[in-house]
């Protein structure tokens, strides 16, 4: 039985404003229930996204300010990774006591663990405080997505998640303009973590927006068995579910997220480190890189999911996985504005693979464990980004080089490619017909 939307989320029959026009299309028009569901959650993705910046922005700051050799980086980035463990274990909860809840409890953790950074004075105390902020960081992100995908209509869903994406994305850029006057701030780096505390500030304003998923609700009407199970059972019934029902889907998703992870952190986490102090640039000079080689970059996240609702989510999932590494070679080897053009081709193919990723681990499963599907996906990706950085620093010294140790790991994103391959079609299909 499908889930009844709410009176005012019923899908209009007049066309999209023009600004929506380049996600949806002209019309049938998002809902306006969907369209304010979307800016809100968008909002967790935003703070995701502006810590993670930052840890790859103010690197060379921080590592200097802590003594961080950056022989010993990879290994300290890696343990930060592990969050993604920890979101893993939380995220079931969220199948049993709601969306909403989650979500609201993440903001909370996430700005004491910034706060933590900000006032941090080794390399371990920063790992320590990075690793706490990244489980919470991560289960606003993940609820965001799965909030997203129960709300929108299954013909819009991979274009709602593009915009979601891009909304935040935001956070990225944010942060570069912050990190283009770290050395003139009080406190320098610290200073731009202090500003992580904000989420918290947001808890009265979510609380009388936010709703409850419709497919959340209509669930837990339908079964008595959280009602009637212990604290540990409730706990642990959506991971059953997961494995009992669902091991092939689970398995592939988790192969594509895992090698996708793996292959494309490198570049992401590195490029800060590698254009200062390879290539001699400024933080200013950075933060244009972020801003304008992003600025393409960021449309992947709109081009994949408008893509894969018109194309399917494999085909177009699959092909951005497979260019992505192209890029990442042309990177290494390139100066100035090819440098930028080549950085922002990368983040384009890596963000339309990474919009089609995240809305399959949520689509393929049932409400039941639609939350903690996603969670299994933090945690591969957790363990692709913890390998993939492992990977970078054994690589830089058997090879000689941070641009050819990245470049290598990249091509790993080709596994990614043909994993995607192996999962179910799912656009333009109620979620509920996917989990028949």
């Amino acid at each position: 039985m499908l889930a009844q939307p709410r009176p005012e989320a019923e899908s209009a029959t007049a066309e999209n404003p023009w600004y929506l026009r380049p996600f949806f299309g002209r019309g049938p028009a998002v809902p306006l229930e969907a369209r304010r569901t979307l800016r809100l959650v968008a909002l967790g993705l935003f703070f995701e996204n502006y810590d993670m910046g930052l840890v790859s922005a103010a690197l060379p700051q921080i590592a200097a300010d802590l003594s961080l050799d950056a022989d010993n980086s990879g290994l300290y980035l890696g343990f930060i990774r592990l969050g993604g463990i920890g979101t893993f274990l939380l995220l079931p909860l969220a199948d049993r006591l709601g969306r909403k809840r989650l979500f609201m409890a993440s903001f909370v953790g996430m700005s004491i663990g910034t706060l933590g950074t900000a006032l941090t004075q080794t390399p371990l105390q920063f790992a320590a405080a990075q690793f706490l902020t990244r489980i919470f960081l991560l289960i606003a992100s993940a609820l965001a997505l799965v909030i997203v995908v129960e709300e929108f209509p299954a013909h819009q869903r991979g274009a709602g998640l593009g915009l979601m994406t891009m909304l935040g994305g935001l956070g990225y850029a944010l942060c570069a303009i912050l990190y283009a006057s770290v050395e003139s701030l009080p406190y320098g780096w610290r200073a731009l973590y202090l500003i992580g505390v904000a989420p918290v500030l947001l808890l009265p304003f979510f609380g009388r927006s936010l709703r409850e998923t419709r497919r959340f609700e209509h669930q837990q009407r339908d079964s008595q068995a959280a009602a009637e199970e212990g604290w540990l059972q409730s706990w642990s019934a959506p991971m059953r579910g997961l494995v009992q029902a669902n091991p092939r889907r689970a398995l592939s998703i988790g192969l594509a997220a895992f090698f996708s992870a793996m292959g494309g952190i490198g570049i992401f986490q590195y490029t800060s480190y590698f254009v200062q102090e390879v290539r001699g640039w400024s933080p200013s000079d950075y933060a244009l890189l972020v801003l304008f080689g992003g600025a393409i970059g960021v449309c992947g996240s709109v081009a994949g999911g408008r893509g894969s609702d018109l194309f399917g989510r494999r085909r177009v999932g699959s092909v951005s996985l497979l260019l992505a590494p192209l890029f990442a070679i042309l990177f290494f080897r390139s100066h100035s504005a090819a440098l930028a053009l080549a950085w922002g081709g990368f983040i384009f193919f890596i963000s339309a693979g990474g919009v089609i990723l995240r809305a399959l681990s949520a689509e393929l499963f049932p409400t039941s464990h639609r939350s903690t599907s996603t969670g299994w996906i933090m945690f591969v990706q957790t363990l692709g980004w913890t390998t993939g950085l492992l990977v970078v620093g054994f690589a830089t010294e058997s090879i000689d080089g941070l641009g050819p140790a990245i470049t290598l790991t990249s091509c790993v994103l080709v596994i990614a490619s043909l994993a995607l391959l192996a999962v179910p079609e799912t656009r333009g299909r109620e979620l509920e017909t996917i989990n028949d």
